[in-house]
C-alpha cells in the first residue's frame, strides 16, 4: 500500500475502532462507518482474558493482552480499567486436572499464573463455596468497551467517524443506504454479526448470550471468577449452555454470566435462561441469595464454525479485509486483530501466527466478486 492510504472501516465497535486507530498510526486516512446498531462491544463483559482452548486462540489473546497493557496508562478514567486478574475455579479432582493442563499451556506461552489450593482459593475469594482449588492469572483485567472504542476513534485527526448504514460491500467500495457508493484503497469489514448480511458468503452464525447485573455490594468479589469448564461452554457448536462467570464491576456491582444459545436471533431476555444463570452462580457464590438483581440483557455474538475469528484478506475480493467472528473475545483480541490487519495491509509479517485466522480457510468453491 501507499505510505498514506485511504481506508474505509465498516463498524465502530471495539474491533473496528482498534483497526482504525492502528491504521491511522501508520499514516492512513480512515473513515469509520457505523450504523449505530446494538453490538457485542456494548453488550459484553469487557473481560480482558488470555484464553487457551485452542493454540491459535492462546497466541492471539496473549499478544492482545500485551498490547492492552501498553495502552492502559493512556486510557481515560471512564474506561473503568481494572487489573482484577482471573481466578479459574475447580470443584473436584477431575477439574484440578483441567487446571493443571491450563497451567502448562499458559506456562508454555509465557503467561504468568499461580495455582492455588483449596485454602488459598478460599483466602483469595472468601465468598466462594468450598472448592478443590483454582488458577490465578493476574495479568487479566476488565474495561468498559464502548468508552474505549469512542476514545480510540478520537485519538487521531486522520480518523473520521460517520454515522451511516452500509448495505453492500464490493471489494474496495461500499454502498450506503442512501444509494451512494464510497471507495478507498481498502475496506476493513469489522461489523460483527452485521457482516453476515453484508457478506453472505461469510460463515458467521449468531450466539445469543444473557448477562445479569446486581445492586452494589462493594468488595464481595475481587477477581473475575470463571469455572474451569467455561471453555467447553464457550466453544459449543450447537444448543444452549450456561457456565459460571462473575465479574466485579468498579461500581461495586456484580456482572453475572454467561450463556450461549444457537438459533436464537432475537434479543428477548428469557426467564428460563436467567434462572439457569442464577442457579449456576449460586452454586459457586451462595451469598448471592441475599443480593438484588437490577436487570438482565442479551447480546448476539458472531461465531465462526471453528470458533476462531476471520482476520485477513477476503479470498475472493481484492481490497476487502475481514476482522469478524470474534464471538465472545472481541474486546480481548481487538488490539492484536488490528495489528494483524495493519501488518497485512502493508505487506509486513505479523508478530504472531495469523494463518489459523485466514478467511480463506472457509473457501470451498469459487464465489462471485461481490458480497
Amino acid at each position: 500500500m501507499k505510505a498514506v492510504a485511504e481506508v474505509l472501516v465498516v463498524g465502530g465497535g471495539i474491533v473496528g475502532a482498534s483497526c482504525a486507530a492502528a491504521l491511522a498510526a501508520r499514516g492512513c486516512r480512515v473513515r469509520v462507518l457505523d450504523a449505530g446498531l446494538p453490538g457485542a462491544s456494548a453488550a459484553g463483559m469487557g473481560h480482558l482474558v488470555v484464553m487457551d482452548d485452542d493454540p491459535a486462540e492462546l497466541t492471539l489473546s496473549a499478544r492482545s493482552l500485551a498490547l492492552w497493557r501498553e495502552l492502559v496508562p493512556q486510557l481515560p478514567g471512564a474506561a473503568d480499567y481494572r487489573n482484577c486478574g482471573t481466578l479459574w475455579l475447580a470443584r473436584d479432582a477431575a477439574e484440578l486436572d483441567l487446571i493443571e493442563e491450563k497451567r502448562q499451556r499458559l506456562d508454555a506461552q509465557g503467561v504468568a499464573n499461580q495455582p492455588l489450593d483449596a485454602a488459598a482459593t478460599a483466602a483469595a475469594e472468601p465468598a466462594l463455596t468450598a472448592l478443590a482449588g483454582s488458577l490465578e492469572v493476574p495479568g487479566d483485567g476488565l474495561l468498559y468497551a464502548p468508552v474505549v472504542a469512542a476514545w480510540l476513534l478520537q485519538r487521531s485527526p486522520l480518523i473520521e467517524f460517520q454515522r451511516a448504514r452500509v448495505i453492500a460491500v464490493e471489494g474496495q467500495r461500499v454502498r450506503l443506504d442512501d444509494g451512494r457508493w464510497l471507495s478507498a484503497d481498502a475496506v476493513v469489514l469489522a461489523a460483527g454479526l452485521q457482516a453476515a448480511s453484508l457478506c453472505p458468503d461469510l460463515p458467521l452464525v449468531p450466539k445469543k448470550g444473557h448477562l445479569l447485573i446486581t445492586d452494589r455490594y462493594p468488595e464481595q468479589v475481587r477477581h473475575q471468577l470463571v469455572e474451569i469448564g467455561y471453555g467447553a461452554s464457550a466453544h459449543a457448536s450447537s444448543g444452549a449452555s450456561v457456565a459460571f462467570n462473575v465479574q466485579p464491576r468498579p461500581t461495586g456491582q456484580l456482572l453475572i454470566g454467561s450463556s450461549r444459545q444457537f438459533e436464537r436471533p432475537d434479543m428477548a431476555v428469557e426467564p428460563a435462561v436467567v434462572g439457569q444463570l442464577l442457579r449456576r452462580a449460586l452454586d459457586f457464590l451462595p451469598g448471592l441469595i441475599h443480593t438484588s438483581l437490577i436487570r438482565g440483557w442479551t447480546g448476539q455474538r458472531a461465531a465462526s464454525p471453528d470458533g476462531l475469528p476471520l482476520i485477513g484478506a477476503h479470498p475472493d475480493q481484492p481490497g476487502l479485509w475481514l476482522a469478524v467472528g470474534h464471538e465472545g473475545l472481541g474486546v480481548t483480541t481487538a488490539p492484536a486483530t488490528a495489528e494483524a490487519i495493519a501488518n497485512g495491509l502493508f505487506g509486513e509479517s505479523s508478530t504472531f501466527h495469523v494463518e489459523p485466522f485466514a478467511p480463506a480457510r472457509f473457501t470451498t468453491a469459487p464465489r462471485s466478486q461481490a458480497c
